[in-house]
């Protein structure tokens, strides 16, 4: 089972932590990191996101190093005298109109290698160069941005119940983000505990993961240990339970042939019904259905109701269905969270066509994970985004 640990948390010591915190750098485009930095001078964009706020200078990852040193010795960010945990609370509504308070705690999570167990990915990953956030690692040798991890173990969310020390707050979006400090060494053994006792699976952060994993091995290439800090990396850990987690599905875009080339394709596996115009009231009767939507040229939507039989020894989860389906057709995929976009994608020829899927279940997201099997890409999001600068933590 993969250790976790308390550190020595660096935190930011502005009041108004809305100035400085900012969603994770995977969600932000360029305007919005230029925008988090336009707002304050220490906007942890500016260390986190320096390919595009200092994409001026020679170098910069070294900018950013520079940058995170000067915060440090000027006090911007300080680091706590002794080693803590924290819990980050979030607060909202869900899309389904229910209230919503998770909790999860912020320590540092053991890099294990790929397939040695303990920490589990749920996910095949798409190709993505993950060399911005190896530079900015041995740059600035800090972790500016937790990966999210799911206990398998029961009872953390029990555990976190009791309040810490509140360190602040920040809404965004209708989330209320809040941290607290957990410093009694008794509890911070107990939640410690816990953690250890079961496997975790990276919900979020597949990437980071495989770069701290990286980055690990050079330290022990360099170094010619295997017990430095390199061997953790930050890590928000919550419970594997419905009521702590919510999950969106991320729709599939194609472009790369034609409409009808991947309608007649899914029509082998798909009774194709006529739908309504799509909106996001569409997203409920997916589920209720059985079904997914396929979108087509002027945003007309189709139901895809599985034909009886047709998906026989495949996974049941709907983006394994989509890859089976057109395994033969020369689709190039993309992703897209929101029923919206992906319409407009259509309409605008962005794609030609998308496909919209249904959430996957909790119980087959725990099922893929001790079977130690990976669903396909981009089956999950997981919502909201836990935000950057809360926690830091220098290597």
């Amino acid at each position: 089972m993969p250790r976790f640990a308390p550190f020595n948390a660096l935190r930011y010591a502005a009041a108004d932590l809305a100035e400085v915190t900012a969603p994770p750098y995977d969600v932000q485009s360029a305007a919005q990191t230029r925008a988090l930095a336009a707002r304050s001078p220490h906007q942890v964009v500016r260390i986190d996101v320096p390919a595009v706020v200092e994409e001026s200078a020679a170098d910069p990852y070294a900018a950013a190093a520079a940058t995170f040193e000067r915060w440090r010795a000027e006090g911007v960010l300080a680091a706590d005298t002794e080693p803590s945990l924290t819990i980050y609370r979030m607060r909202f509504t869900d899309d389904g109109g229910h209230d919503r308070d998770l909790a999860a705690v912020v320590g540092l999570l053991e890099v294990v290698d790929e397939g040695a167990g303990g920490v589990l990915a749920h996910e095949r990953t798409t190709p993505k160069d993950s060399s911005d956030r190896l530079d900015l690692t041995r740059a600035t040798r800090a972790n500016l941005s937790p990966v999210w991890g799911l206990s398998l173990a029961g009872g953390l969310t029990g555990l976190l119940r009791e309040p810490g020390e509140p360190l602040g707050r920040v809404v965004a979006d209708g989330v209320e983000h809040a941290v607290e400090r957990v410093r009694d060494p008794k509890r911070i053994a107990a939640i410690c505990a816990l953690v250890e006792s079961d496997e975790v699976l990276i919900a979020d952060g597949h990437h980071r993961y495989a770069v701290a994993r990286a980055f690990r091995d050079e330290e022990r290439a360099r170094t010619g240990r295997a017990d430095g800090p390199a061997e953790l990396i930050l890590a928000y850990v919550g419970e594997l339970v419905p009521d702590q987690l919510s999950i969106k599905a991320i729709h599939r875009l194609y472009a790369g042939c034609e409409h009808e080339a991947v309608r007649s394709a899914l029509g082998v596996f798909f009774e194709i019904v006529d739908a309504p115009m799509p909106s996001l009231a569409m997203l409920s009767d997916l589920v209720d259905k059985g079904a997914l939507a396929l979108i087509g040229p002027g945003g007309q939507a189709e139901w895809l109701v599985p034909k009886e039989g047709a998906f026989e020894g495949v996974r049941s989860l709907d983006g394994a269905w989509l890859e089976h389906a057109l395994a033969g057709v020369p689709v190039e995929v993309s992703y897209q969270h929101e029923v919206a976009d992906v319409v407009e994608a259509v309409v605008t020829g962005a794609a030609h066509s998308g496909v919209l899927i249904r959430p996957v279940s909790l119980a087959e997201i725990e099922r893929t994970a001790r079977e130690r099997l990976l669903m396909p890409p981009k089956s999950t999001f997981f919502t909201p985004k836990v935000r950057t600068g809360f926690v830091l933590r220098a290597l």
